[in-house]
């Protein structure tokens, strides 16, 4: 039998994975909209402290949802291709993040 492991947020086991979900929670992505060259509009979601690889999760749930192409930044950024204000924000909660517009 192993160990089980509880979290220090919750104190239930990790592997129910409710502390994740609360750290989720916690984070507030920001979303603006840039101009790129010719004119086109591009959407950054800003200011989530996830791992890389949770992070580039994310920005292919979020392509996949939206229908759009997009790419993680070195810097942690996600961009979407086009202007996707409310949809964006939607997919973010549902998602379990806080959102600042």
């Amino acid at each position: 039998m192993g160990k089980d492991t509880f979290s220090d947020i919750t104190g239930l086991p990790d592997d129910l994975g409710i502390g994740d979900d609360l750290a989720r929670a916690d984070q507030r992505a920001s979303i603006r909209v840039d101009t790129r060259r010719y004119g086109k509009p591009v959407t950054v979601v800003d200011g989530l402290d996830l791992p890389t690889d949770e992070l580039d999760a994310l920005a292919s749930t979020l392509k996949r949802r939206l229908a759009v192409g997009g790419t993680v930044t070195d810097d942690g950024r996600i961009e979407l291709q086009g202007e996707h204000g409310e949809r964006l924000e939607a997919a973010l909660r549902n998602e379990g993040f806080g959102v600042e517009t």
